[in-house]
């Protein structure tokens, strides 16, 4: 099984799927990671260009990312893109990996980066309606993003209700949170949303929802049986 997870900037992988990312990898499956704003230039508190490439290798590193592919669309400014630019991005991201399994941000994400990362991960899954040589996904699951989805307060758009989870045990958590902890300045005291306390307690959750050791939760937007 190949998986390839779809975000818009770094660390937004290890917030929605870093345990199960973790998980697979030890499983010896193939995981890569395509981040659209790779540079993250509008974050606060923002480390040099430098820094957060080493960042991001430290991270992707520790969970056994097989490949990144990192984008140079402007942080906080997708909605700017046109929308074909983000879809043949992640085209060509899903035909070089191989991934037959794709996790993306949800659409109703307050952060509109994500949103917009969502729209066109879901235009791009459909790939193989225009190409006879490209095989459909297996399946398109929707992450949540702490601080961010929780936080998609638009009640015309339903918000994340997750029907999947990937058990990832305590060793899961724990490599989720350290390899959090690589994004400089990302972390912050409890009860942030981004706080090791919290995501404990998420998984924990997520974990109790399923009769499971800690997990993380994910809304299944596509299956193919």
């Amino acid at each position: 099984m190949s998986c390839l997870i779809v975000v818009a900037h770094p660390d937004d992988e290890v917030l929605g799927a870093g345990g199960t990312i973790y998980t697979m990898t030890k499983n010896r499956e193939i995981v890569d990671v395509c981040i659209l704003s790779g540079r993250a230039e509008a974050r606060t508190n923002r480390p040099s260009d430098n820094e957060l490439v080493e960042d991001t290798d430290k991270c992707l590193a520790l969970l056994g990312v097989h490949k990144k592919y990192l984008g140079n669309f402007p942080n906080i400014k997708l909605n700017t893109v046109p929308h074909l630019e983000l879809v043949q991005f992640i085209e060509r991201t899903i035909i070089d990996s191989g991934a037959d399994i794709v996790f993306t941000h949800h659409p109703a994400d307050l952060n509109n980066d994500h949103l917009q990362v969502s729209l066109a991960c879901q235009a791009a899954v459909r790939l193989f309606q225009r190409r006879s040589d490209i095989q459909p996904l297996k399946e398109l699951l929707y992450m949540e993003v702490p601080s961010a989805t929780e936080w998609g307060l638009n009640s015309s758009i339903n918000g994340f209700r997750p029907n999947t989870f990937f058990e990832i045990g305590r060793e899961g958590i724990e490599k989720k949170i350290e390899a959090l902890s690589f994004y400089r300045s990302v972390m912050h005291e409890y009860p942030h949303p981004r706080s090791r306390e919290t995501l404990l307690g998420l998984a924990a959750y997520r974990g109790s929802q399923a009769g499971s050791n800690y997990a993380e939760g994910f809304e299944l937007a596509i299956r193919r049986i």
